[in-house]
């Protein structure tokens, strides 16, 4: 496709030439999708555990519908579809059990090691981890994904370096991470990234809008109108995911959203509340494509756009509309009162689980992971393995591995 060289087809491990009738990003994207780490995500927690409603997203649905996002996205603007469709499935595997909260417990964990980062974790669960393709000299090459497609699910294409909390590689995996960089602008995003990105954030605020209101956590017309709890909307927003931008500029992106033809002031549950519902998220991942879309077409022009020959452009407004509905999922689910005893159970599941495998380790570890903690020098790379191991669990077999470990119950 244009504006992939020989170089974007590039695999870190040459691979013998494949029967006819498929593209290198057609296969990378069939490598993800036959992944165990990709069927993990449908028991990780997205912002209510899975399990607990039939009706909200976990981390695979969400994946899912960040792929059909971001792959239409691409599309228009040029990019290869199926790169932009992998980087998407790829972009939350390696996110541990429990979600962000999982993460923050992780890092804790690994502060002496370098920290833990959900997008560091998935580049090596692409590279390392998830099992198909071996070095000459037998280490494990992970999936072996094309280069555009491993730069492509590269939301940070930097390590952690002067305090960075976001941050896409572990000092460990540099030799692949130069490799899937080379001759790219340093801290630069690809498009195909970008999209990526974009498409996730898209998903997020919609998708967790809808859940929120189908959980009955936030009532669509109620809660938006008192004073108390625009101030908290707008403050928690700001301090969150809009920190240039000040509370009156949050509340009028709120209220162009509530001003639209298609908002829902109501929400009970019958199916003609639920297909105006559905209608709402529908408009508004339209509303957002169609504005980064066109504003991107007019800053480069409408040839195709692949990789380092653009920059997605997302109007202001938009990003501001996109921060604020991450603001009403984050006060009415995420900062909920109700949810704090939950979060500090699991985070504290995670290091009980953490210091039970320091002690009983190897033996206890999957047997990937019993190989990684032979192969490992010194306690620093020991560590990195029981890290690997534990964000690998689905949040039930956290539980079950911490019941049969330590014998507490949970």
């Amino acid at each position: 496709m244009t504006g992939y060289d020989e170089a974007a087809h590039e695999r870190w491990v040459p691979e013998p030439p494949k029967r006819a009738g498929r593209t290198p990003f057609e296969r990378d994207r069939a490598r993800i999708v036959h992944s165990a780490s990709l069927r993990r995500l449908a028991a990780k927690t997205q912002v209510v555990a899975p399990g607990t409603d039939d009706f909200v997203r976990n981390r695979l649905t969400h994946t899912l519908e960040v792929a059909q996002v971001g792959r239409e996205l691409g599309k228009k603007l040029g990019c290869d579809p199926d790169v932009v469709d992998t980087a998407c499935l790829a972009h939350d595997l390696g996110h541990p059990p429990f979600g962000h909260n999982g993460e923050v417990a992780l890092n804790e964990v690994a502060a002496g090691i370098g920290g833990f980062e959900g997008n560091a974790q998935t580049l090596r669960l692409l590279t390392r981890l998830e099992a198909k393709t071996a070095l000459p000299d037998g280490r494990s090459a992970g999936l072996n994904l094309t280069r555009a497609s491993l730069d492509a699910a590269t939301k940070y294409p930097w390590p952690r370096e002067n305090g960075d909390t976001k941050f896409g590689m572990y000092a460990e995996d540099v030799e692949v991470f130069e490799w899937l960089r080379k001759d790219a602008p340093p801290r630069r995003p690809c498009l195909e990234a970008q999209v990526m990105d974009f498409a996730d954030d898209v998903a997020y605020c919609v998708h967790d809008v809808e859940d929120a209101i189908v959980a009955q956590r936030l009532d669509p017309g109620e809660h938006l109108d008192g004073a108390a709890e625009r101030d908290a909307i707008a403050r928690l927003t700001q301090d969150w995911y809009a920190r240039d931008a000040e509370p009156d500029e949050l509340l009028a992106g709120l209220d162009r959203l509530r001003a639209t033809r298609f908002w829902v002031s109501r929400y009970d549950g019958t199916r003609a509340t639920l297909a105006a519902l559905k209608d709402l998220t529908s408009q508004l991942i339209g509303r957002f494509c169609d504005a980064a879309e066109s504003a991107t077409h007019a800053a480069y022009g409408p040839a195709p756009l692949t990789r380092y020959h653009a920059d997605l452009v997302v109007p202001r407004d938009t990003r501001i509309e996109i921060a604020v509905l991450k603001g009403l999922a984050a006060v009415y689910v995420m900062t909920a009162r109700d949810r704090e005893p939950v979060y500090v159970e699991q985070r504290e599941l995670l290091f009980d689980l953490v210091d039970v495998l320091r002690k009983r380790a190897p033996d206890v570890l999957e047997p990937a992971f019993q190989a990684d903690w032979k192969d490992a020098t010194g306690d620093d790379a020991r560590l990195r393995v029981l890290v690997d191991q534990v964000a690998s669990l689905t949040d039930a077999s956290a539980h079950e591995w911490h019941r049969r470990l330590t014998g507490l119950p949970d």
